[in-house]
């Protein structure tokens, strides 16, 4: 990537338009339109675990044939949730292996009638491998967590006079391999004076706890059976003009028409087009902000593309609509830029983690952590370490809040990590997470990977090509790995856009030394500038803390410690961030759910209920060092706004938020 000069990829324009070549079919967000219809199956499921030894009585026993009541006993299990603290059997808190989850569904008439009409099967996210059977038909398999997959299951439901009604059963993994990504490993303990013959543990390489089941929602939905695939849009800035560049991908038929519009908030048509590429020009455009950035942020245009065709069966059409923000993101050797300016990441590292939910969508929850972050003064977040929902990308599109989007490459902290098999299906995972989350103008810069060995060779090349691959399939955003190695060992920097570090320091290094933190600090930020000359973002730091704990003079695990050593990084980050420093993210906005232990450097049992570097209570309470952080992110925030005033300390939330 050419440095020293801003490099606005999305100006490229129709050039961009390649970048869903490489991606197969497309993954649009379910939406009811004239043409199209949802149906939600969120609520309660049957759901079984298999407990036999070798975790496969229910394929031997093929419990997919009938209904799954019929096979042994079920509970209730809630969708979307995560399996693991939802019942009071103990053996499903750390169960490893297939669970079962079943639900029958009555159709309307006119979906099994109508043979113009595609019926599809939609699951927001199932982790780790699912399979699907629809009616006893095997119907769909995928491979990996925290993203939709889905599959037309028109011919399953349209074959008889009434088949309305459907019995859906999805078999779950959440076994970790050296191949999965999150990858992870089986060890089986043979010792038989201590350990029943079999017993095996999954090991885990990352600091959160595996949470599995149907984590999002399931649903059907309808689409006429020539029908708008795929949708890709690239923006750019032209003067005054704003430029939005469109490819739309149809299925079903070659004989068919494309109807584009643009309108603007006040549903005003701006711009007109045809076809399945073109650009349209928006002269006097509003341009999404980020928050807190302009008066008026995160503007967001509407994109309807209508589509006609001829079938055999006589007349189709289809409808969708599609948010658009028009901004442009690049990158210089010191700087990232948003719409030409340049932009500081003051924000947080979140988990989709709360309560008895484990990682299941949550609407309330959803709006609270915003709302939290409004109040926070936060302008951006990583979604460490998975793609998030994508109600959650929607709502950062409406708020203007930025985001990294990171794929749940964490863990790989081992050598066998690191081979052809995990290489392949991690650049899947990345064709998936830029096909659902291409077009949503908050996410400004992918992250392939969260800490891992990138001081080892394998390491180099295995990143080196995730990156590239990153980039080919969407060339109008940076791409990035966070690194926690020796800056001077890193094999995978030089291919990143920016550098993204995280570190600790007085708590997993020089414990509870706070007048280390701002020597050390400088000394990371320099080494890493002058070696690579790329901007920088202090991706994660913070510290443990235990609600309610308090000591003066601080000491390690109190609220006081906690607010004492984000001060020293402040500090530290003050003396850069006008030179080469474009962020800082802590660790972490709430607290979150860990296994028992934390595994390294040692394997042992130093989790009390979950990691509590969170800012916030996993129940959503402020603990001391959020009103810090608020003080420090509203202060940056008027200081980007108000460059040539003196900076305000009071928080301006009543005016900014309207």
């Amino acid at each position: 990537m050419a440095r020293g000069s801003a490099v606005a990829w999305a100006a490229l324009g129709p050039l961009l338009w390649g970048c869903a070549l490489g991606l197969q079919g497309g993954m649009l967000y379910p939406q009811e339109s004239p043409s199209r219809e949802c149906k939600e199956l969120d609520g309660l499921w049957s759901f079984r675990a298999d407990f036999s030894d070798n975790r496969r009585r229910g394929f031997e026993e093929q419990w997919y044939r009938r209904p799954l009541w019929e096979s042994g006993p079920t509970v209730d299990m809630p969708v979307p949730s995560s399996f693991n603290d939802i019942s009071q059997d103990w053996r499903l808190r750390h169960f490893v292996g297939w669970v079962w989850y079943e639900r029958e569904v009555i159709l309307p008439e006119r979906w099994t009638q109508d043979l113009r009409t595609r019926v599809v099967l939609r699951i927001g996210s199932a982790h780790s491998y699912a399979i699907v059977w629809v009616n006893g038909v095997d119907t769909l398999e995928h491979e990996g967590g925290y993203l939709p997959f889905e599959a037309d299951i028109s011919n399953l439901v349209q074959v008889g006079p009434l088949p309305s009604r459907l019995r859906i059963t999805i078999a779950i993994n959440n076994t970790l391999t050296p191949t999965t990504l999150p990858p992870g490993t089986i060890q089986y303990l043979t010792d038989t004076s201590k350990y029943p013959k079999g017993y095996f543990v999954q090991n885990t390489y990352f600091d959160f706890f595996n949470y599995a089941g149907l984590q999002r929602s399931v649903l059907l939905y309808t689409t006429p059976t020539t029908y708008i695939d795929d949708i890709t849009v690239t923006t750019s800035v032209e003067q005054d003009s704003g430029l939005v560049n469109y490819q739309i991908s149809v299925k079903g038929s070659n004989l068919f028409k494309l109807e584009v519009r643009l309108l603007d908030a006040e549903n005003k048509v701006v711009a007109n087009g045809t076809g399945t590429q073109g650009q349209l020009k928006v002269p006097g455009v509003s341009l999404w902000w980020p928050y807190l950035m302009h008066e008026r942020p995160a503007y967001l245009y509407s994109l309807e593309v209508q589509l006609t065709a001829q079938t055999s069966l006589g007349p189709v059409s289809d409808f969708y609509t599609l948010p658009v923000g028009i901004r442009t993101v690049a990158v210089t050797k010191s700087q990232f830029l948003i719409n030409g300016k340049p932009f500081y990441f003051h924000g947080v590292n979140k988990h989709e983690d709360a309560d008895i939910r484990g990682k299941g969508f949550d609407w309330p929850l959803l709006v609270k952590d915003f709302n939290l972050l409004r109040w926070l003064g936060a302008n951006a977040f990583r979604t460490s370490h998975y793609p998030y929902a994508e109600e959650v990308m929607q709502m950062c599109d409406r708020y203007g809040i930025v985001v990294i989007d990171e794929c749940p490459g964490v863990g790989l902290a081992l050598p066998q990590f690191f081979n052809n098999v995990s290489l392949h299906h991690h650049m899947q995972v990345m064709e998936e997470v830029v096909r659902r989350d291409k077009n949503h103008p908050a996410v400004v810069m992918w992250s392939v990977a969260n800490e891992p060995a990138s001081h080892l060779e394998s390491a180099g090349y295995y990143l080196k090509m995730v990156i590239a691959h990153t980039k080919s399939l969407d060339p109008s955003r940076p791409v990035t790995f966070v690194s926690n190695s020796n800056y001077a060992a890193d094999k995978g920097a030089p291919y990143v856009d920016v550098i993204c570090l995280n570190s600790y320091y007085s708590w997993y290094h020089d414990y509870g030394h706070l007048e280390l933190i701002q020597l050390q600090l400088a000394t990371q930020f320099e080494n890493w500038y002058k070696k690579y000359q790329k901007p920088i973002i202090q991706s994660e730091y913070g510290a443990e803390t235990i609600a309610g704990f308090h000591q003066d003079p601080p000491l390690m695990f109190t609220e006081e410690y906690q607010k004492s050593l984000l001060e020293q990084y402040h500090l530290g980050l003050d003396q850069k961030r006008r030179k080469y420093v474009v962020g800082e993210l802590i660790w972490n906005f709430a607290d979150f759910m860990t296994e028992q232990w934390k595994d390294r450097p040692l394997k042992a049992p130093t989790r009390v209920l979950g990691n509590k570097k969170g800012i916030f209570t996993r129940q959503r309470q402020p603990k001391s060092a959020a009103f810090l952080l608020r003080e420090r992110y509203w202060k940056i925030a008027n200081e980007t706004r108000y460059p040539h005033s003196v900076a305000k300390s009071q928080c301006l939330e009543n005016s900014l938020f309207t």
